[in-house]
């Protein structure tokens, strides 16, 4: 997919068109360097099959901060057993979370992909990040995305960007806290070929305004090539 076709279809082509040139320069820029990385990736690398998450409140509806759940998360149920391809698949979205990582001023950031869990549900599950302990899957339900920015981008396939999370509390919008320490967050779709949702990707900042310039076409960089990923692992 082609960065304004992906910018017009994700809801964040709405600059000049000065503006819509630097960033898309940006991204192409990181789009390189991204594409750099997988390729070097070293599929035998060590990936993280499991990870902690925090303990769910009643219902499951939210994440009981500084908690975390007896039992860690476990990739591969979802996943379908640890095979070559799988290994591959987390290890080159690692090699994007750990380019990320290295690049951004953000605290936290995720990689999802759009998969039915055990229980025959569609959900958003979280391959690959980097941060404090966070909620392995979010529900693809209307309901679900009426208090989280991530299901709601999943459902929607349009970017939600919060550059001002207090502000954005204060005026009534819905949000997902994993950690009060947040104040801003980005979170984009993950779209193929067809346009069609795949997964999201979501990054989160200690402090206001982070999601602007460079820092938001490393964003929309990982969020084009992410999906490339996905296919080449059916």
């Amino acid at each position: 997919m082609s960065i304004q076709t992906y910018l017009a279809q994700s809801g964040l082509l709405s600059a000049e068109a000065d503006e819509v040139k630097r960033l898309v320069g940006a991204v192409e820029k990181y789009q390189s360097e991204l594409r750099a990385a997988v390729k070097n990736a070293d599929l035998k690398l060590q990936v993280q099959w499991q990870y902690e998450v925090p303990e769910l409140g009643e219902g499951g509806s939210c994440s009981l901060f500084g908690k975390l759940a007896a039992e860690p998360y476990d990739l591969t149920g979802i996943l379908a057993g640890k095979t070559p391809a799988n290994h591959a698949l987390l290890a080159r979205l690692t090699a994007i979370s750990r380019y990320y990582q290295s690049h951004s001023k953000s605290n936290w950031f995720g990689i999802y992909q759009k998969r039915q869990n055990s229980a025959g549900e569609t959900v958003l599950v979280k391959l690959s990040y980097f941060g404090e302990p966070s909620r392995a899957e979010f529900p693809l339900t209307a309901e679900f995305a009426a208090i989280s920015n991530n299901s709601s981008v999943g459902l929607s396939g349009k970017a939600r960007i919060i550059n001002d999370v207090p502000a954005y509390l204060q005026q009534g919008g819905e949000y997902y806290t994993c950690d009060p320490k947040v104040l801003a967050e980005a979170c984009l779709p993950l779209l193929n070929e067809a346009g069609h949702v795949v997964g999201i990707i979501d990054s989160e900042a200690f402090e206001k305004d982070l999601f602007y310039g460079d820092e938001l076409a490393l964003l929309i960089a990982a969020a084009l090539l992410v999906p490339v990923i996905f296919a080449a692992s059916v």
